[in-house]
């Protein structure tokens, strides 16, 4: 079945983040949102048959994952990373950063030492500092216009006791897909010095042609039981507003640990339509997938055609992810002023990079997952802004 992409679906009033609540976030209603990361597309065909029928049941008990669930989610691992995974390693969580508080919470004490590598996905500050732990940054290394892991600093803090680390594979936002060299370094360093690993692995399948994503945990065995993978259905087929996520854990003292502090929150089962959807995408998802990866490699070259035309903007070729980072940082704008320009001139609501944590200031968060007329707009809105400046080349 043949999916358009191109097609645009009216997402106001809808109860969207994204698109209703404009005045809210930015302070105007006319800004195009191309921000927070989930798409402008509807799911795969048989997601929405799937829900539609479990609708029509209509009873809405509670609920919990039986063996289709468990069985979608072991086949998609296992044939897309040739992952085997256990049954019982399978927790669940209502989202990826819930699960990071909940896993920080019971995995380290208070005033532990967590390290994260920024310009990374703003929750990761928060669920260290907000669980009274010590925040420990090694920031990735620009160069080349590429991102890479600085493992002297790596070796350097791990020394110095860190206990846990938050690695975001691939990463959000610079767009890199960590190659297995670069995991295998990593990893060694963290058998070294026994640092546990959270690895957030939402945007897993969104890979672009060329890289391929490699679970941390299928390092090694060693590393199997040194660290948590967090996956979702949610970024791969937009399912977000259902809230069913699963954090892959090999350790049964870790998996104990994590169960016991989520159910002290009240949160223990998947709701009834999260659990359908996932069954449903994992299952019949594979060739709407394939088609939008296409379309999301069609929305890049598509920018970098059009940064062409635009002056003093560079993108930073994602590796995965339908993220885009775009470095604003020759219009020589402080963060806050370049943040200003981008909603009030170009009138684009992007993610500013100042909120990725450091390395971020300058930067901006593009989300690609639009149709091409969406994107074409938005390139265009700020091309229009920046022509308009009084800029000295």
């Amino acid at each position: 079945m043949n999916c358009n992409f191109d097609q645009i679906i009216d997402r106001r009033q809808t109860c969207s983040v994204k698109w209703d609540f404009n005045q809210r976030i930015f302070g105007r209603e006319d800004v195009l949102p191309l921000w927070v990361a989930d798409m402008d597309f509807q799911a795969p065909e048989a997601v929405i048959e799937a829900l539609v029928n479990r609708a029509k049941h209509g009873i809405f008990g509670y609920s919990d994952g039986m063996e289709g669930y468990y069985e979608a989610l072991t086949n998609w691992l296992h044939q897309r990373f040739g992952w085997e995974i256990q049954r019982d390693w399978v927790t669940f969580s209502p989202g990826i950063v819930f699960g990071l508080y909940q896993l920080v919470k019971s995995l380290t004490k208070p005033g532990d030492k967590v390290l994260l590598q920024s310009p990374v996905y703003p929750p990761f500050f928060n669920a260290i500092k907000n669980n009274d732990r010590e925040l420990v940054n090694s920031q990735l290394i620009f160069a080349e216009n590429r991102y890479v892991m600085d493992y002297e600093d790596l070796e350097e803090k791990f020394s110095n006791g860190v206990k846990m680390m938050i690695l975001c594979n691939p990463h959000n936002p610079v767009g890199r897909v960590w190659e297995r060299e670069e995991l295998e370094r990593l990893g060694k360093l963290c058998l070294t010095y026994k640092v546990l690993v959270i690895s957030d692995e939402i945007h897993g399948d969104l890979i672009y042609k060329g890289h391929r994503h490699i679970p941390f945990a299928t390092l090694s065995p060693e590393l199997a039981t040194q660290s948590v993978i967090c996956t979702a259905p949610s970024k791969t087929f937009n399912l977000a507003g259902l809230q069913t996520s699963n954090l892959i854990i090999p350790n049964p003292d870790y998996r104990q640990a994590f169960l016991a502090t989520r159910d002290l929150t009240g949160i223990h089962n998947p709701n009834v339509f999260g659990i359908t959807a996932l069954e449903a995408a994992y299952r019949y998802g594979w060739d709407w997938l394939n088609q939008l990866m296409d379309y999301l490699q069609g929305n890049v070259d598509y920018l970098i055609s059009s940064l062409v035309q635009i002056s003093h903007v560079k993108l930073i070729q994602p590796e995965g992810t339908y993220l885009a980072w775009l470095d604003f940082r020759d219009l020589g704008m402080d963060p806050k002023e370049l943040q200003k320009f981008l909603v009030h001139k170009a009138g684009v609501g992007l993610n500013p990079g100042f909120q990725f944590g450091p390395g971020g200031e300058g930067f901006a968060r593009l989300n690609i997952g639009c149709s091409r007329s969406t994107l074409e707009e938005g390139c265009e809105r700020i091309r229009v802004a920046i022509d308009k400046l009084d800029l000295h080349v």
